[in-house]
């Protein structure tokens, strides 16, 4: 009878699990595409012009109804890739890409809403014109967040398939309260707030670190900011600088999926507006003076600004060129003045307008 059973898996066989899990993922997303509409009841189809006018309470009902429907239609680690991977490419990927696509095409009508203008255009002569790094930018760029999700699903992979414990984030059923999202990414983007600053100073700009040299050599070359350049480094020193301040909260604090999507989305575009180098940025002061800081940290000597946010910069005193209170308040006055200038033009046409009646 014992012959009849199957062995258990090697240690060696468990491992290299870990390993191939991501690439099987990879190599048939055409499938997984095609298999992950089908989680999703057919009546939804139907139902979801129908729900549109109806109550809230329906709306939430029917999207519980196809998420718990997914849930138990897919592995925890299937339905962690993919939305991962969407998240990072809507609001990441294709944004960026978009913005580089912009300067390159229209360098005349970038360079005027640039903060920093010539210098922070992927094709300009600072950078090394159609012959520069631009592409490698892009390149790496996209790589090192195709690493951090592949990453993030084998370590999934592990928890649930190998270790057989509960999954690094929640999935489940369930859905978050509004009040729970609301808790998890204030204290989420708190705790990469320090992070961030522990490993960008120690482990990015420490003479004793070996990644030291990475950093500098790859994100440091770079004269300016432009778009894709927030990813764009060594993959070790990406890893320590971006992905594992994002992750970390989110599996410390045991972030549920859709929790760790909403706060995955916020960081994407946080890293999209703020590393694209215009000084014309939705979110007002937040984003420009988050802009302002990472670019005063690439271009001013690296000597300080190590903080996403600039809050540990303020404790710590390491802020470049002002700290968070002083970008609010400069952030603040250019918004005056453009509401002025903006206000002077509206007048002015109204005057040549009423001109040109009584004539």
């Amino acid at each position: 009878m014992d012959l009849l059973k199957s062995p258990q898996p090697s240690l060696l066989d468990s491992a290299w699990q870990v390993v191939q899990v991501p690439y099987d993922l990879v190599r048939g997303p055409v499938n997984a595409i095609r298999s992950i509409p089908t989680a999703i009841p057919a009546l939804s189809i139907f139902l979801i012009p129908t729900f549109s006018s109806w109550s809230t309470s329906f709306n939430v009902l029917f999207f519980y109804v196809t998420w718990s429907t997914l849930i138990l239609a897919h592995p925890s680690p299937k339905v962690e890739f993919w939305g991962t991977l969407g998240t990072r490419v809507v609001f990441y990927i294709l944004p960026s890409l978009s913005f580089l696509l912009f300067d390159s095409a229209v360098p005349s009508l970038a360079v005027k809403i640039k903060e920093h203008g010539d210098i922070a255009l992927p094709l300009s002569e600072e950078q090394g014109g159609k012959k520069g790094p631009w592409w490698k930018v892009a390149l790496v760029s996209i790589g090192n967040v195709l690493l951090g999700v592949a990453l993030q699903t084998a370590i999934e992979y592990l928890f649930v398939e190998v270790l057989h414990v509960r999954s690094a984030l929640k999935i489940t059923s369930t859905i978050p309260m509004p009040w729970g999202i609301a808790k998890d990414l204030f204290r989420g983007l708190l705790f990469r707030e320090i992070l961030t600053y522990l490993l960008h100073r120690y482990a990015l700009h420490s003479p004793s670190s070996p990644l030291t040299h990475m950093h500098v050599d790859w994100y440091h070359a770079l004269p300016a900011p432009y778009s894709l350049a927030a990813a764009y480094d060594h993959p070790f020193a990406y890893l320590a600088h971006v992905f594992l301040p994002t992750y970390v909260p989110a599996v410390f604090f045991r972030f549920h999926l859709l929790t760790y999507q909403i706060y995955l989305a916020l960081l994407s575009l946080e890293e999209t507006f703020a590393y694209s180098g215009y000084n014309m940025l939705p979110g007002g002061f937040i984003l420009g003076g988050i802009a302002r800081r990472q670019e005063r940290h690439l271009m001013d000597g690296s000597e300080g600004n190590y903080s996403c946010w600039g809050l540990a910069d303020l404790c710590a005193g390491t802020s470049l060129g002002g700290d968070v209170v002083e970008d609010v308040v400069d952030e603040s006055e250019k918004k005056r003045v453009a509401e002025r200038m903006g206000e002077k033009t509206k007048g002015k046409g109204k005057g040549s307008g009423s001109k040109k009646k009584k004539q």
